[in-house]
Parts: structure tokens; sequence; C-alpha cells
């Protein structure tokens, strides 16, 4: 299974995708930044699940139709920056769609996610992650979840990714950094977050007209999400410490 994570700045890198689509044979595809006004119903042979609503620059699902089926999409709000409170407001920063695999014959969770501008706290998006974490199995309980996206977190992602992990779930960086436009803000920021799946590799693409490198993951099902989620934490629901 292949799933794109692209970062589209503020959709500048829209006329991108069909091509991106096309030469990596991509299975589902999550934006970041989109004018959810001007998106097609369809980018090559991907169909769009939906796009968040709220907010103008905002969040889509896109998938392969002969391969899956969307059974249902959910937009979430997380809690707000100052930033969103007082500048640009950003009401939803999660969408999440359960598919049916035709192929794999079982259902999934794919989601994809938006943290908070980089003039927020670290705890801020731990917050958002542990939210949107929990939103999404509310969506699907105990089924195999990706969350991909721009996570906005510049440091000791060591931290996150030991909270995440003692929540039964995984944190997978990128092999190459993916933001590297600002001399003091550059390195992985586009991540993926998974339970029952076993990631294989994330790919940093080549760069685009995004300020953003896409990334490319490449994942195959794993063990049962819910016998690990309840091995990591004993509950059924995300529980990291934020």
């Amino acid at each position: 299974m292949k799933i794109i994570s692209y970062n589209l700045r503020k959709h500048s890198a829209s006329g991108e995708l069909v091509a991106l689509c096309e030469r990596y044979a991509v299975d589902v595809l999550c934006l970041q930044e989109l004018d959810t006004q001007d998106m097609p119903s369809a980018i090559g042979d991907l169909k769009l699940a939906d796009s968040t609503t709220r907010n103008r620059l905002g969040l889509a699902v896109y998938y392969r139709h002969d391969r899956f089926e969307a059974l249902e999409t959910r937009t979430f709000s997380l809690k707000k920056s100052l930033h969103d409170r007082l500048l640009t407001p950003a009401h939803e920063r999660l969408i999440g769609t359960r598919l049916y695999d035709r192929e794999g014959q079982r259902e999934l969770i794919v989601a994809s996610f938006h943290a908070a501008p980089l003039t927020a706290l670290n705890s801020l998006r731990r917050h958002q992650i542990h939210s949107a974490l929990g939103e999404l199995w509310q969506l699907g309980p105990g089924l195999p979840t990706i969350m991909v996206g721009d996570y906005n977190y510049p440091v000791f992602k060591e931290n996150l990714s030991n909270k995440v992990r003692e929540s039964g779930y995984d944190l997978t960086l990128s092999d190459k950094r993916t933001y590297t436009r600002y001399k003091f803000f550059r390195g992985h920021f586009d991540l993926a977050t998974s339970v029952g799946l076993d990631i294989e590799s994330v790919e940093t693409l080549p760069r685009g007209t995004s300020d953003h490198m896409p990334i490319l993951v490449t994942a195959a099902y794993g063990p049962d999400a819910a016998a690990l989620r309840a091995t990591a934490s004993g509950a059924v629901t995300p529980d990291f410490i934020i």
C-alpha cells in the first residue's frame, strides 16, 4: 500500500498531483493546505473521499477507487493555538476516512493531519496528536490506522516518539528532511503515526513548488491493532501523557 502526504503550501503545488500519483502508483493521497473550493472530485485514478469545509485552506483524502471503498469520512476540530484564534482560523486539523480494502479484504483508517503552526508550543501539538488518535480510534476501534501529515514538530521528536510508542503507536520519520525553507526550522516535519501496520519505508520525494517535500509511505498490514493498544497501555483509547 502506497500513501503520499503533501502540504501544498496554500494550494500552490496542486498542479503537481496528477503526475505525482501516476509516477509512484499511489493508493491513497493525503493533502494539507489545499483550497477546498478548487479541488477536483478525482485526481487521476484517485477519488475524493472528502475534504474539510470550515476553512478555505484545509485537508483532503483521495483513494484508489478500484481497490478501496470509502465507508465513512469525518472531519475533526482540535485544540486551537493562539495563531488560530487571532490570525488565520483553522477549525479542522484532521480528516479521517474508513476504507474497505478489497485486495486485503479488511478495513482500515487513513487520515490527513495538520498540526498547529510553529508559533505554538510542542505541548499543544502533542495535545492535538493525542486528540487526533482518540478521534480516529472512535472512527474505527481496533482497525489498522495511519495518520500522515504536517506535524510541525521541529525539535524533541524522540520525546514525542517515546510517548506515542508507549500508547501502542509507531511514529515514523522519512529518510530525508522534508522542510528546509528557514535556517532555524529545518527537519522532518511530515511524519506518519500508525498502529496495526508495518511501515516498510517512508521516502522523502523531490521538492516541488511547496516549501514541504511530499513523503511516500509504503505499508503492509501487521499485527492486530487492538491487541497492540491493549498490550501497550491496558486501555482501549490513546492515553499517552501530554
